[in-house]
Parts: structure tokens; sequence; C-alpha cells
């Protein structure tokens, strides 16, 4: 079975997530992919993400374009933009942060900050398996699910 190189709109955000974890990484490699995740968490991507304020303004403009992808010129199936919607319900519980309250004098992170790792963790593994799939190899950069 052929599978589509076209991304699938829920995986926009995980791409996004993706590629600044890789970036902070890059900028730094002695810093292991634990490290990274954690620099990412608090940056202003992850704010803008954590807020819903990346879905909203991305909901937006595919409104204001009748839900028609720019690349395909397709009509988006209102089944996608309730998922992206109840995504972005999702990052904003998931991704919850408080950032005086990230480790308890034991260094571990509290419940919700280890919540917003794993999450981040899982959305990482999700855009990497979907590279897998679609035998995108050149689109991996972390290696997470090796």
């Amino acid at each position: 079975m052929k599978h589509s190189k076209e991304r699938p709109y829920v995986l926009f955000v995980a791409e996004v997530i993706y590629s600044e974890i890789a970036r902070i990484k890059k900028k730094d490699p002695s810093l292991s992919i634990i490290d990274a995740v954690d620099a990412f968490i608090g940056s202003e991507t992850y704010n803008h993400i954590s807020s819903g304020k990346f879905h909203e303004e991305w909901l937006k403009e595919l409104k204001q374009n009748d839900f028609i992808d720019k690349n395909t010129k397709k009509k988006i199936p209102v089944e996608t933009i309730k998922l992206l919607n109840m995504q972005k319900d999702v990052m904003i519980k998931q991704l919850i942060q408080f950032p005086d309250l990230y480790y308890a004098k034991s260094h571990f992170p509290l419940e919700i900050s280890q919540r917003a790792f794993d999450h981040l963790w899982r959305m990482c593994e999700s855009y990497e398996l979907w590279c897998k799939e679609t035998k995108q190899l050149n689109l991996i950069k972390l290696d997470i699910i090796d």
C-alpha cells in the first residue's frame, strides 16, 4: 500500500514542536534529547502552542480561505476542523505550565510538568513515525523512536 507524503493536518503542530526541539538540539549538540525537550518547555513557541494561539491563528486563516488548503487547493473536511479544535483543547490541557513550580525540592518534575514533557515526547514520536511510514527519513533529526 502506497502512503501519501502529504502531511495530515493533525501533524502540523507536531512538526512545529519537533522542528523547534531539533533546532535546540542542533544549536547545542551536548544536550540530550530530554534536555532539548525541557529547553523547549517555556520557549516562545511552546507558549504560543500551549496558550491555544497557534491553533486559533491557523483556524482563523483557514476560515478566511473558506477552509481551502493553500497547497492542495482542496476543501478541508469538517471532521478535520473538529479534530484540530479538539487538538487545540488537548494542547492547552496537556501543556499547562507553572514555571515557578517546575521542580519541587526533590528536583523531580511536578506531575503537571511531567505531563507536558510526556505529551511533547509523544508528539515527536508521532511525527517520526509518520516520517518513517512515508519513507521521508531525511526529516528525522532526533531519532526518538529508534
